[in-house]
């Protein structure tokens, strides 16, 4: 007959079964975020915090980043959180523009793709200025196309945005996952709650 545990014992048990399973949640399910900047407005506030799918793709092995079980790709539209390419200390979020194969091109701050005008739902431009691609890639932008294994994304907030045009492609294996919800939103400015933001669903 083994000895009865002790409370301490199961205690002990206890909170590393619940770290465990936080674990678990946090690499393979989903994550939160918050918001630190304005690239993505009016879609996400500074403030906003967020929930992010990490399934959405399929289950990823972490530090090496393949793919274990695949579920899904990206998809054009989507907001996802990846590995900032030039720091990776650092998660950007950013909304998907260009998939694998996608020849993407910028004239006047209208996106193309293949060669088509892109239906652009989600992008406003604050700066009537339109600024010449020898200058910088904000309003005049390649043709560029997107390799293999890779998307091209930009912020919502397209005059505002530190984004694909400035530094690049992202390698799916860096994506994150797909943001999902606002469960929290909180005005810096004014010190006080949005309310009207709280179970957004992100599109």
């Amino acid at each position: 007959m083994s000895k009865p545990k002790s409370k301490l014992q199961e205690y002990i048990e206890a909170i590393i079964l619940a770290i465990v399973i936080a674990f678990f949640i946090r690499t393979f399910v989903i994550q939160a975020y918050k918001i630190p900047s304005g690239s993505m407005k009016p879609t996400l506030q500074i403030g906003d915090h967020i929930l992010v799918s990490k399934f959405n793709y399929g289950i990823k092995l972490p530090l090496i980043r393949s793919t274990l079980i695949p579920f899904g790709t990206p998809k054009r539209g989507d907001i996802v959180v990846f590995i900032y390419p030039e720091d990776r200390s650092k998660d950007f979020i950013k909304r998907l523009i260009g998939l694998p194969g996608d020849t993407i091109a910028i004239r006047d701050k209208k996106i193309l793709i293949n060669g088509l005008p892109y239906k652009d739902n989600h992008g406003v431009y604050s700066d009537n200025m339109i600024i010449p691609g020898s200058v910088q890639p904000r309003d005049n932008f390649g043709p560029v196309t997107v390799p293999n294994d890779s998307i091209f994304v930009m912020g919502d907030n397209r005059d505002e945005s530190y984004d694909s045009r400035f530094w690049g492609v992202v390698d799916q294996r860096d994506v994150l996952g797909k943001a999902l919800i606002i469960y929290w939103s909180w005005n810096h400015e004014d010190h006080g709650v949005r309310w009207n933001r709280i179970g957004s669903i992100l599109q």
